[in-house]
């Protein structure tokens, strides 16, 4: 069965969005063709494993203007570009993604979430999308977090978690961007 993959780009305490929104703190360099590092390697891999992305609707609305002209990205943004994309809305009732196919509007991200997990194919990945990321774990349905932690610190805004979790950690890599990944299965209760 398909696995659910959220990814959330971090602070060391805790902070996916700024009291604005905004990811300054995310780092990193875009993914050029001649960037042979283990951090660029791991994101393809995440890339490679997944055919199908889930966004909110703030998080579509905040990338659907760069990232099908983000050529600076190289492989990794027309990999990005072709998947299969799913936008979570009660009012959007279309979602173009540039030249490339857009994207299908779902009033029920959990209900569609349970049917592509039913289907042939590759993981699904959730990218940002926080309000949408807490209802999929509320609704039982997320089967993994990846949460991708910068070297900043913040202070204040918005905390990747509000309310209590059990997760179980699979991974932790530091890479030379100063970056971490620390990914987790969402532990069931038995």
């Amino acid at each position: 069965m398909r696995k659910l993959v959220v990814q959330q780009w971090v602070t060391v305490d805790n902070i996916a969005a700024e009291e604005d929104g905004g990811l300054s703190f995310v780092s990193g360099e875009p993914f050029s063709e001649n960037d042979t590092s283990a951090f660029k390697a791991n994101m393809m891999g995440l890339i490679d494993s997944v055919d199908t992305m889930i966004l909110g609707a703030n998080t579509y609305a905040q990338t659907k203007d760069y990232w099908p002209y983000a050529e600076e990205q190289g492989e990794y943004g027309k990999k990005l570009n072709s998947l299969s994309k799913f936008v979570a809305s009660s009012t959007l009732d279309d979602a173009p993604w540039g030249d490339f196919s857009a994207a299908t509007v779902t009033r029920d991200p959990a209900a569609t979430i349970r049917e592509l997990k039913e289907q042939d194919g590759k993981d699904i990945w959730l990218w940002g999308s926080l309000t949408l990321m807490r209802a999929l774990l509320d609704a039982g349905v997320v089967d993994e977090v990846r949460m991708l932690v910068c070297p900043v610190a913040r202070g204040k805004g918005r905390p990747v978690f509000e309310d209590p979790r059990d997760l179980k950690l699979v991974e932790a890599t530091g890479f030379d961007n100063g970056v971490a990944l620390l990914r987790y299965e969402i532990a069931r209760p038995s």
